[in-house]
């Protein structure tokens, strides 16, 4: 990797645009970033590294707002720009955080997103090509091409403040962890870490299988029984126990030996409880036996003598059962004579109510006489169907005469109310156009007032700023006239002390003069008279010191002048905008212009609504004027309509009077005609049915005498009297069906030969059975359930003690297994005996990263320290610690190792610097051998002897051999006077500034 160019813009200190050429500084070999505290040397570096990973290292890593220089202007987006070569590709990398601009429209601000681009040089065509501009992809182009990650970049390339020295004071976790980010040995450590899993999960196997076979065995000895005495469980054994399996399979061997010597005791216990059971319910059931037919007897004797008393009840229901069936024979004619009965009654009351609404007629009028006066009344009645007609018609036409009447009345108040909405239109239609008109052109003077407003606010502003400026112009001229007289009494005291050492500049020269050395003037190595140094001599620190307050002077005066002349630019701009006009007659006049501009807006804004009411007034006019010719038209066709229904009222009234013959009016008469011919008809009808009723009436007698003499009762009333509903005839044949039974019941009990036999016998006492038989129940159950227990209990062991075999037969790989991984885990984790250096795996790559760096770097130390000094690596334990990481510094003048801790500033820095480069070199190389040709070294050189500083800068300068440059990042001032090649960072107040510059060495 070789840096060509670096672009740097409003980034940290630099408030402008600063362009450095790394090509020009590297042509040299060794080139120096040289400038005062705080200028901006270690920004350089952060540059770079933003460039490359988007990111800067040290505390202002992720933080974008401090990228951002506070001395840039507001409208200066930062921006970092680096050209380099990275694997034979020339590749312009531009990076921009996200940041703060001002809006482009409006007040405030927004913010812009971070925004990155890759480009590639083509060397044929001599032009760049965009590769990307996303930061994903950039981000994974250049690390594939670096092959190095942030923090293995800052260590190999930029080598930050403090760390030279932090690495080799480190102790050994903090220095594992360092190597750890630098050679990434995070597969070994997840090694470890996968090792120490497989171990736990191990371990957690094999206590699980213990487990589960200590639980077995638990469940076997519950299964057992043990008797008192005997062991609950497996003795002492507990998870993780080799001996575990064995014992207990042995305790289960055992256990299934007893429980089969005690399953065929309870089985002949069984059988003999079985033979006594059997013994005790035969005796208890015939002994049951004998007392239920002694019992029997008793009973059968017992109901014979309730029988014997029911006897008579019993006749008489026999009695009144036959009676009642054969009443049975004559119900239905019974019916009958009672349904004819009853209608013939109906049929009397309804002639009697008929007859008594004819009060003309003769009571015992027959039905046809009645009848014929019906049909006389109904003749009188069709005669009158024409003029109930014209009657209907007649009610009509008054009906719709009243109706025209009244809408006749409802269009005059409405043709009214439209005539008087119609009288204003005129004056209404002119108000509402002149409303519109005059919102119109409110809308026109709107727009040209506001045409005028925009130049008056302008010329305003700039007004106020001709104001504002004006005072500045006098300050920043007063500024420059100090600022003068400073830079020309500083360039007077410069030369003054310039021309006073120039005086006695031999005397500065026989000062570094040595006895038997050449003089540098003649070359003499006698010096007979030296000249001595007079009163007040200048040296040329003095004079350097004020050359640099001259310059400062300068500078300072440069930059009042720059003022100046930028104040007086912005006034001479504002003066011409704003003219000779006063502030305040500008400002009145824009405020006049503002209010009628918002008076004119107020008037426009009316303008729709104008528009609005004018269209809905117009469309109101219209509707009335249909309204008012509607209503003109309708009250025509109802004067047309009137005349000719009067006439035709006129017509009917006549024949409707003849018709209705002194009765109210002809409804009035057809109506009581109606009635009357109704009455006569229900009046007939009433009477017709009554004469039906009486002769069936009269025969339904006949038949219900000649059925109840047939059925062996004297009168019909008789046969009825004795009739019995279905249920209660039911229920006297039940009660007389069981007595029959229970007479039959009776005979056959007391014939029975065994109850006359047990009559004979005496008392049984079954009570005394039961009681042996339920003893030999209990003891028929214990033993079955002792039995049944014992032959559960021996498959259960059976079942365990196979599960138990299985289980002990997966655990022994599992236990195997365990013992090997925890071997293997020991060993990584450093734990284990076998591992007598305690050395971790992670440990042990990272001491053999370590050790070859330690190579790497004594080679470059033995220079350093004019072969006094070489690095050697421990592998030694030191107290408690793990071994593997440890340090020394070899003493070729004493022959002994020194603790890194014993060494002293300057001999720290150069130890630590070759430890550095070595670690440089070896982590490039195993980051896949990507060549390094720029490196950076930020500071430490001030704590050097001039002679080790020498040392240090040869095999700096050595690295030259290989095609590398190194740039030192100090502010000491020696190195300026050493190294040709420099980049001075120059800090002023408005920002800093870089300048390339090749320095004369000094004499």
């Amino acid at each position: 990797m070789r840096l060509h160019r670096l672009t740097l813009t409003a980034f940290g200190p630099f408030g402008g645009s600063q362009r450095i050429d790394f090509d020009r500084l590297s042509a040299a070999g060794l080139f120096l970033l040289h400038g005062p505290t705080g200028a901006g040397k270690t920004s350089i570096l952060d540059a770079v590294c933003y460039a490359l990973y988007a990111s800067v290292p040290g505390a202002r890593q992720g933080s974008a707002i401090a990228l951002r220089s506070d001395h840039a202007d507001p409208g200066t987006p930062t921006e970092v720009v680096l050209e380099l070569t990275l694997g034979e590709r020339r590749l312009e990398i531009t990076r921009r955080p996200e940041q703060e601009r001002r809006k482009r429209r409006g007040t405030g601000t927004t913010r812009d997103r971070a925004r990155s681009l890759l480009r590639e040089h083509d060397a044929a065509t001599g032009t760049w090509r965009a590769l990307s501009h996303s930061h994903q992809e950039i981000g994974e182009e250049l690390g594939r091409l670096l092959g190095m990650s942030r923090d293995q970049f800052c260590q190999v390339v930029l080598l930050p403040q403090g760390d030279f020295a932090r690495f080799l004071r480190a102790g050994a976790e903090d220095r594992a962890k360092l190597l750890g980010r630098l050679f990434d040995t995070r597969r070994f450590a997840a090694a470890e870490t996968h090792l120490a899993e497989l171990r736990a999960a191990a371990v957690q196997r094999v206590r699980a299988g213990d487990e589960r076979l200590l639980a077995t065995a638990h469940r076997i000895q519950q299964a057992a029984a043990p008797l008192p005495g005997e062991p609950a469980g497996p003795g002492d054994a507990a998870p993780g126990d080799p001996d575990l399996a064995d014992l207990v399979l042995e305790r289960a061997a055992q256990a299934r030996c007893t429980a089969r010597e005690r399953h065929a005791i309870a089985a002949g216990a069984l059988a003999a409880a079985e033979a006594a059971h059997a013994r005790a319910r035969r005796h208890h059931e015939d002994t049951a036996e004998w007392a239920r037919l002694q019992d029997d007897e008793r009973d059968a004797h017992r109901r014979a003598e309730a029988l014997a008393a029911e006897r008579p009840e019993r006749e008489s229901a026999r009695a009144r059962l036959a009676r009642a069936r054969a009443a049975d024979t004559v119900a239905p004619t019974l019916g009958l004579r009672d349904a004819a009965e009853a209608e013939h009654r109906a049929a009397a009351e309804a002639e009697r109510e008929a007859r008594a609404g004819l009060t003309d007629e003769p009571a015992d009028a027959p039905a046809a006489a009645l009848a014929e006066r019906e049909r006389a009344t109904r003749e009188r009645l069709g005669a009158l169907t024409a003029a109930r007609a014209a009657g209907d018609r007649a009610r009509a036409i008054a009906a719709e005469l009243t109706r025209l009447t009244a809408e006749a009345a409802a269009d005059e108040t409405r043709l009214a109310d439209a005539e008087r909405r119609l009288a204003p239109w005129p004056e209404e239609q002119e108000r509402l156009r002149e409303r519109v008109e005059h919102a119109t052109g409110a809308a026109a003077r709107a727009a040209h007032t506001a045409a005028l407003l925009e130049p008056a606010e302008h010329r305003l502003a700039a007004a106020r700023r001709r104001d504002e400026l004006a005072g500045d112009l006098s300050a920043a001229e007063e500024d420059l006239l100090v600022a003068r007289e400073r830079a020309a009494d500083a360039y007077a005291h410069w030369l003054d002390l310039k021309e006073r050492r120039l005086h006695g500049i031999a005397a500065e020269l026989a000062a570094g003069l040595r006895a038997g050395e050449p003089c540098a003037v003649c070359g003499s190595p006698d010096h007979p008279r030296p000249a001595r140094a007079a009163t007040g001599h200048v040296d040329r620190a003095a004079e350097e010191a004020a050359l640099a307050a001259h310059r400062a002077a300068e500078d300072r005066r440069a930059a009042a002048d720059q003022r100046l002349a930028a104040v007086r630019a912005d006034h001479a701009v504002a003066a011409a905008t704003a003219g000779d006009a006063r502030t305040a007659d500008l400002a009145e006049a824009a405020g006049a212009l503002r209010e009628e501009l918002a008076g004119a807006r107020g008037a426009a804004a009316d303008e729709p609504a104008a528009r609005a009411a004018l269209a809905a007034a117009e469309r109101d006019h219209e509707a009335l004027l249909a309204l008012r010719q509607d209503l003109q038209r309708r009250a025509a066709a109802r004067t047309s309509r009137r005349e000719v229904l009067h006439a035709e009222h006129a017509a009917l009234q006549g024949e409707i009077d003849r018709a209705r013959a002194g009765a109210a009016d002809v409804a009035e008469r057809a109506a009581g005609l109606a009635r009357r011919a109704d009455a006569l008809a229900a009046a007939t009808a009433a009477a017709r049915a009554a004469e039906e009723t009486a002769d069936r009436l009269k025969q339904a007698d006949a038949r219900a005498a000649d059925a109840a003499y047939r059925a062996g009762f004297d009168t019909p009333r008789a046969a009825a009297e004795a009739l019995l509903d279905p249920a209660r005839q039911r229920a006297l044949q039940d009660r007389l069906d069981a007595w029959a039974a229970e007479e039959t019941a009776i005979a056959a009990v007391l014939a029975d030969p065994r109850v006359t036999a047990a009559a004979a016998l005496p008392a049984a006492d079954p009570g005394a059975a039961e009681a042996d038989l339920a003893a030999a129940t209990r003891r028929l159950r214990a033993a079955s359930a002792a039995e049944a227990a014992a032959g559960t209990r021996v498959a259960e062991l059976d079942h365990l003690s196979a599960r138990a075999a299985a289980e002990a037969a997966a655990l022994a790989p599992l236990r195997a297994e365990s013992r090997h991984i925890t071997r293997l885990a020991g060993l990584t984790a450093g734990t284990s005996p076998e591992n007598e250096y305690r050395m971790r795996l992670e440990t042990y790559v990272l001491a053999a990263r370590l050790e070859q760096v330690a190579a790497v770097a004594s080679v470059r130390l033995h220079r350093m320290s004019a072969g006094r000094y070489a690095l050697i690596h421990s592998d030694a334990r030191t107290g408690r610690a793990r071994s593997g990481l440890g340090l020394h510094v070899m003493d070729a003048w004493t022959g002994r190792a020194r603790d890194t801790a014993t060494l002293s500033g300057g001999e720290s820095f150069f130890v630590s610097l070759a430890l550095a480069l070595g670690l440089a070199d070896v982590v490039a190389e195993e980051a896949g051998g990507q060549r390094l040709d720029t490196l950076f070294i930020d500071e430490g050189f001030g704590s050097l002897d001039e002679q080790s500083l020498d040392e240090v800068l040869d095999v700096l300068d050595a690295l030259r051999e290989r095609s590398r440059s190194v740039a030192i990042v100090s502010h000491v001032p020696d190195l300026r006077g050493r190294i040709p090649a420099q980049l001075d960072v120059i800090k002023t107040r408005r920002g800093s500034t870089v300048r390339h510059r090749t320095a004369q060495p000094g004499p």
